[in-house]
C-alpha cells in the first residue's frame, strides 16, 4: 500500500519512544529521518527501533533532504515554536506534544502560521481519549443533571521528575495543568473568559517554581471552573486525570479520573422537603476507540487523511493555552485576568 505519511521525528528523548512506535505500527506511515541537537541521541533512537534512516541536527536540513510531509515534534517546550513554524513554512503538517509553546505570544504565532500556510498542527491532548472521560462529557452535556453551574477539579500528586521541570518557574501550570484545563473545556463544551489564580510553592517542594496553584475560571456560558492542584503532594494522591465534580441545576456528577462516573439528580416532579429526594443515574460508556496517546494519534491521523482540523487542532488548543498563560499572569500580578 502507498505510504501517505513520511515522517521526520524531531526530538529523540524518552517521550519520542511512543511516537516512533506509533508510526511503525501504522500501515500508511514511514519514518524518513530523525532530528536532534545531539546526533548520538538520534542515532541511538534509530538503532533502538532498527531504522536505517538519515540523522540530522537541524530540521531545515532534514526537510530539504527528504520528501517528508509530516513532522512529529517531540522536542522540549522551548523548541516547539521553532520546530513547528519551520515545518509549517516548509509546507509540512505537524503533530506535536503539549504545550504548544513556552509563551502565549509564541503559541499565537504558531496558530497564525498554520492559518497562513494552510498546514495542520495538532497537539497531543491524550487525556481526552478515555472511555471514562467521554462517558462523563456525554452525561454532563446530556441535560440529565440540568444546566451546568460549576465544574471542579482536584489534582494532587508528588512526582520526582528531575530535569527541566524542576527548574521551571511554574511547572504545575505550564507542564501539567494544560491537561486539566483542556479536560474542563472538553467536559463542559465551554471556553474561558477570565481567571484568578494563586500560585505557590509549599514547604517540602523539590521544584524551583510554583508547584501548587488554586484557580477560578469564568467560562463563556456562565459556568465557573475551580482548579486546585499540586505536583509536590506526597500521599493520598489523585489520579493523573484529576478528580472531578460537576454541579447542575437538577443534580451532580462525579468522576474519580479512573472509574466510570456516577450521577445523581432530583427525582422528577419532587418539589417539597428540606432536601429533595434523589435518584442514581446511569452513566454509560459508549466510546469504542483506542485510549490515551493511541486514541489521540488515531484522531490526528484521521484529520490529515480526511483533510479537516483535528479535535486538538492548534486553533482549538490555543483556548486551553489562554487558560494556562492567563493563570500564570494572574499568579504573577495577583489580579483577575481577562482571556
Amino acid at each position: 500500500m502507498t505510504i501517505q505519511h513520511k515522517i521526520i521525528v524531531a526530538g529523540c528523548g524518552g517521550m519520542a519512544q511512543a511516537w516512533v512506535a506509533e508510526a511503525k505500527e501504522r500501515h500508511n506511515a514511514e519514518i524518513v529521518a530523525f532530528v536532534d541537537l545531539y546526533e548520538a541521541t538520534a542515532q541511538a533512537m534509530a538503532e533502538r527501533h532498527q531504522l536505517d534512516v538519515p540523522i540530522f541536527t537541524d530540521l531545515s536540513a532534514a526537510l530539504a533532504s527528504t520528501d517528508a510531509n509530516l513532522v512529529f515534534d517531540v522536542t522540549i517546550p522551548a523548541s516547539h515554536k521553532h520546530i513547528v513554524t519551520t515545518a509549517l513554512r516548509a509546507g509540512v503538517h505537524v503533530l506535536g506534544e503539549k504545550p504548544m509553546a513556552e509563551s502565549l505570544q509564541d503559541a499565537e504565532e504558531i496558530v497564525r502560521t498554520s492559518e497562513q500556510t494552510g498546514k495542520r498542527y495538532a497537539v497531543m491532548q491524550n487525556r481526552r481519549y478515555l472511555k471514562t472521560i467521554r462517558a462523563y462529557r456525554d452525561f454532563v452535556q446530556s441535560g440529565q443533571i440540568g444546566d451546568i453551574g460549576s465544574i471542579h477539579a482536584n489534582f494532587f500528586l508528588g512526582p520526582h521528575f528531575g530535569g527541566f521541570r524542576d527548574a521551571m518557574d511554574n511547572p504545575l501550570i505550564l507542564d501539567m495543568a494544560i491537561h486539566t484545563f483542556d479536560q474542563a473545556r472538553f467536559i463542559t463544551g465551554a471556553d474561558p473568559v477570565s481567571v484568578y489564580c494563586h500560585g505557590y510553592n509549599p514547604p517540602g517542594s523539590w521544584y524551583k517554581g510554583n508547584a501548587s496553584a488554586s484557580c477560578i475560571f469564568e467560562m463563556d456560558n456562565g459556568i465557573v471552573f475551580s482548579y486546585n492542584g499540586s505536583w509536590c503532594a506526597q500521599g493520598l494522591g489523585t489520579s493523573w486525570e484529576a478528580e472531578w465534580r460537576v454541579n447542575g441545576s437538577k443534580g451532580s456528577a462525579e468522576w474519580d479520573g479512573i472509574n466510570l462516573p456516577v450521577g445523581e439528580a432530583v427525582v422528577e416532579g419532587a418539589t417539597e422537603g428540606f432536601q429533595h429526594p434523589l435518584q442514581q443515574l446511569n452513566v454509560p460508556a459508549t466510546y469504542q476507540g483506542r485510549e490515551m496517546h493511541q486514541g489521540c494519534f488515531d484522531e490526528m491521523f484521521a484529520s490529515l487523511e480526511e483533510d479537516r482540523p483535528a479535535e486538538t487542532d492548534c486553533r482549538d488548543n490555543i483556548k486551553s493555552m489562554w487558560m494556562v498563560f492567563g493563570a500564570v499572569e494572574s499568579a504573577r500580578t495577583g489580579e483577575k485576568v481577562m482571556l
